[in-house]
This record gives C-alpha cells, structure tokens and sequence, in this order.
C-alpha cells in the first residue's frame, strides 16, 4: 500500500486512496473500529500500520503540491516589461460565502439571545477532551483523529473547549454561541483538514430538551428562509446525555442530518465548578461550511480553501 501510494499522480487520485482507506467507510476506518477486540500486540502493529500510511500520505501529498506549483509556475510567465493599461476597469471584491454564512448565523443567533464567545485553536488537552467528559483512553478520541503538537498541545478538534473556558470564567447562567476553525486529520469533498463549526451552549435552572429543540427549528427556519419537517433520532455524545441528532426534510422523502445536540453531561458542569443538581442546559453544534454549502448550492468543501478568484466571483458575494 506504502508503494501504490508513492506512484500515485495526482492529487485526486490520492483523495480518493485515502477516503478509500480513511474514509467513514473506508477499509482502515473498520479495522479501527474493531481494535476493542483486538489483544495489545495486534493494537500496537495496527498503530503503526496507521501512523506509516499516514506519513505516506502527507508526504506525497506534500510532493504533489510542490509539483503542482512548479509546473503553474512555468506555464505563466510575467512579462515584467509590459506597460500597465491605466484605463482598465477592474473587478470589485466579493464577500467569501464561508463570511456570508457566518455573517447571517451571527446576526440570528445573536437575535435569539445569545452572546458571541472565540477562543485559542491551539489547545490543551483538558479544554479539548478531559472537561468535556472524554477521558484518557475513552473510545470517542479516536473520532477526532487529532493534530498533535510536541508540546503536547493540539489544534482543537471542536469549538466545545469555550464553553469551558466560558463558563470557567464567567459561571453560569450563560448563554453564548461559538464560531471558528477547527482541526482535523481528513480530506475529500466533504471533509477538509480545517473546517469550520458553530455551536451554541445555554446553562440555566429551567431549560429542557424542549427549549434545545425549539432553538434549533427557529434558527434553520430563519437560516434557510422557509420551515422544514424535522425529526429528532437518538444519539450519543460523551458531554451530553440525552443526546440527539436533528434531521431536516430537504426535498420530499430526503433528510439531511444537520449537526449534534443534547443536554450538557453533567460531569461537564462539574469540571467548571457548576452544580448539576441547580442547573442544567443543553448545546448543539453545526458544520458552519456544510451549512453554507447547504444553502448556497456549493457541493466542494474543498473550493472554500483553495483561494481561487475565478470561483470567488461565480460564488462570493
């Protein structure tokens, strides 16, 4: 597998290798997923299996794009001796549609009573997975397949540690939404190494799973300009309990899973100091890209990143 992937070609044909392998249904992705049941010799081989395919990957991910730059760079040419045509017009900017998005997300969830909170990408690990209630060695860290630095320090692999540092500072009641880049190891058409979510944390002595439900129908209401059936399925999360996972009726007979949600664990209000016992409260986090992807009739993630003023015009705003 190493070889096949050191003779690829393309950029694209290596996306499709690794979704092929590291994809949600991809060959590794199974075998990773039964590592409960393997003893620790086959855990351990299976790792470094893992971590040599991905070394594979990234380096010639890296050749292929220093490739690539090497040839656009002698199939254009400047010609540093042309005279600058004065009297040309030039083109306006356009607004992104990833700031389009947020732009309007912004300003609904801001109507709807909360406040906006950021925070740093580069975190630790108590912020990113301990506070919120997945623990060294829990199962649901090998989901995030995570950046890791030499510090020990990551990249976020959510927007959920400001709600920790939000609520380690300013307590509770609260009731904020969060924006921002997140991190993960992962590429193809719908994934990106940094993507970009928003979610949204409301802790009080009298809030429901009623009251989370009925935020997210007002805010994908108001987001997508007109009402969706929606259905809520069981899900699970390791910082809420009970979790759900909202759907919407897209077109007639197709849903769309929109995001996660649930009520906040209350081992997560515990690490901040907060008593489960007097409050309580829910969170619910979205793709802020699908979301625009959803909505702008964009089907790429990958274009959002890539810097390409061509596509900006066809799409910004």
């Amino acid at each position: 597998m190493i070889e096949q992937i050191r003779n690829i070609k393309s950029t694209e044909e290596l996306t499709a290798l690794h979704s092929s392998i590291f994809g949600k249904n991809g060959s590794m992705t199974v075998r990773l997923k039964d590592m409960k049941n393997l003893d620790n010799d086959a855990r351990v081989l299976l790792n470094a299996e893992v971590a040599d395919l991905r070394e594979a990957f990234k380096v010639r991910q890296t050749q292929l794009e220093e490739l690539s730059v090497l040839s656009g760079l002698k199939a254009h040419k400047l010609d540093a001796t042309a005279k600058f045509d004065t009297a040309r017009n030039f083109d306006t900017g356009k607004l992104h549609p990833l700031s389009q998005a947020l732009a309007e997300i912004s300003a609904i969830l801001a109507d709807m009573g909360y406040e906006m909170r950021t925070g740093p990408e580069i975190e630790n690990d108590w912020h990113n997975f301990t506070a919120l209630n997945v623990p060294p060695h829990h199962p649901a860290r090998d989901m995030h397949d995570t950046f890791f630095m030499e510090s020990g320090n990551l990249l976020r692999t959510h927007t959920s540690p400001v709600q920790i540092r939000s609520m380690e500072k300013d307590g509770v009641p609260i009731k904020i939404f969060v924006p921002g880049a997140t991190y993960r190891r992962d590429m193809d058409a719908t994934h990106s190494p940094m993507f970009h979510q928003f979610e949204g944390l409301n802790i009080d002595k009298n809030i429901t799973l009623a009251d989370l439900i009925g935020d997210i129908k007002e805010f994908v209401t108001r987001f997508f300009g007109r009402e969706f059936n929606m259905r809520i399925r069981p899900s699970y999360f390791p910082f809420t309990e009970p979790s759900i996972e909202p759907d919407i009726e897209w077109q007639p007979g197709k849903w769309l899973e929109i995001g996660g949600a649930g009520m906040v664990h209350p081992n997560v209000l515990r690490n901040v100091g907060v008593d489960p016992n007097e409050y309580q409260g829910f969170a619910f986090g979205f793709g802020l890209d699908r979301m625009a992807m959803l909505k702008y009739g964009l089907n790429d993630l990958r274009e959002f990143f890539k810097g390409d003023v061509r596509w900006l015009k066809q799409n910004g705003f």
